[in-house]
């Protein structure tokens, strides 16, 4: 029988400060800028999940040097990419879609695999517009994993059109390595555009690094040229802060996230609207972010399709809430780690909550509760929802809690410092 966590049921207000690791998008943008880049670069705080461990893994395979520099800092030195190599990218997009292109400057063949759930991962923006680019890519057709990069050494680089309505991964992942292509790149977005702070994210990202790089009418021009090495302190990750701030609206109690960036491009910094709208309030001290919870929990209606990663804790709000709340611009949610607006559906449901599904969303209006053993669907963020819900309704439990190790290794552990509780029993 796989690991079952009982998600602590706590009424009563919370009080803490939550420090955070690094943020992983941050994280995995700066070690592929790193490898690429023309020196040592030393990444200080960054995270250490599955998902990082995975891209330093990944990058490690293909010749670049990344060594423990103490405090849990990495120190990341160039060297010359090669391969034959295979590379595990488990269930990480960031390793799916930031790894070959820079695996296409490799001499010799690089075949990206990972979890079962990792081939349902779509990928055929990214695998087409490395082929407009010159490079060999072998996929069998499917536009997913696994396959195999046929590295030369070299990209010929130009312009390039990239279907990335499924994940702005795809685009990220050639703008992160285009500086290397021989022309560069001149990048035409075809279709929408999920998730654009993040493109914003490795646009701010490449620049601190020197690259140049304009937008322009439909996308983004990367000019050929050096990645200055750079040493650099990772900001905590917004986007898991989301089930600690939100602990502070369903017990009515007082959270603060210390460290939180004044400016930033992580999408997890709209945390502060999107509480205050659901009810909370919130506050900059000289401690980080607070949130305090106000005893109701308001319904929200919102395109969040630039924040897709807080949906998860998001929904599990709004089956706490005091009336129906209706998500869109997140169809593409359907490609993450599981099929969230299915997983999301059942879940809610499970708890007591009605769901309806929509082409690019879900409606969710609360019902009486009950407690449920909830899966996991091997997805981190599913697990921090369901530890919301706990927090609500007794008797929630959640199957293969280790999920959350993709992001946040010790959750459970820093959950039970929240709520000041021993951790929660497995079984």
């Amino acid at each position: 029988m796989s690991d079952v966590w009982s998600a602590p049921h706590h009424p009563s207000p919370v009080d803490a400060v939550v420090p955070l690791p690094g943020s992983k998008s941050l994280t995995a943008r700066a070690l592929v800028l790193a490898a690429l880049a023309d020196g040592p670069s030393r990444l200080v705080r960054p995270l250490r999940a599955r998902d990082t461990e995975l891209m330093a893994g990944a990058l490690r395979a293909i010749g670049v040097v990344i060594e423990d520099a103490g405090d849990g800092d990495w120190l990341v030195t160039p060297g010359e990419l090669r391969g034959p190599a295979t590379v595990d990218a488990g269930l990480a997009g960031t390793v799916l879609r930031f790894l070959p292109p820079v695996a296409a400057l490799a001499e010799g063949p690089v075949t990206v695999d990972g979890d079962p759930r990792l081939h349902d991962r779509p990928n055929a923006g990214l695998i087409a517009g490395l082929r407009a680019l010159g490079v060999q890519v072998d996929d069998g057709g499917r536009g997913k994993a696994p396959f195999t990069v046929h590295g030369t050494g070299r990209v010929r680089g130009g312009a390039v059109e990239v279907d990335a309505s499924e994940s702005s991964q795809m685009v990220s992942g050639l703008l992160l390595a285009a500086a290397r292509f021989d022309q560069g790149v001149d990048l035409t977005v075809a279709g929408g555009l999920p998730s654009l702070p993040h493109v914003d994210m490795t646009v701010v990202t490449l620049r601190e690094h020197g690259v140049d790089v304009v937008a322009t009418d439909r996308g983004w021009r990367v000019a050929p040229g050096p990645i200055a090495a750079l040493d650099r302190v990772l900001e905590p990750d917004l986007s898991n802060a989301a089930p600690f701030l939100a602990a502070a609206l369903v017990t009515g109690g007082r959270v603060t996230v210390p460290d939180w960036p004044e400016v930033t491009t992580q999408p997890g910094a709209q945390l502060d609207r999107l509480l205050v709208l659901m009810g909370g309030e919130v506050e900059r001290t000289p401690e980080g972010l607070q949130v305090t919870g106000t005893g109701a929990i308001r319904p929200l209606v919102a395109d969040l399709g630039e924040v897709s990663e807080l949906v998860p804790v998001l929904a599990a709000l709004a089956a706490l809430a005091d009336g129906p709340s209706r998500f869109t611009g997140v169809a593409h949610m359907r490609g993450h780690e599981t099929d969230r607006l299915q997983a999301l559906d059942e879940v809610l449901t499970a708890v007591g909550a009605s769901v309806r599904q929509l082409p690019d969303g879900l409606e969710i209006e609360p019902g009486p509760r009950r407690p449920a053993l909830l899966d996991s669907y091997a997805d981190h963020r599913m697990v921090m929802a369901a530890a919301v819900l706990g927090l609500a309704i007794d008797g929630v439990e959640v199957a293969d809690p280790g999920a959350v190790t993709k992001t946040l290794p010790d959750f459970r552990e820093r959950w039970a410092r929240l709520l000041s509780e021993p951790i929660g029993a497995s079984r």
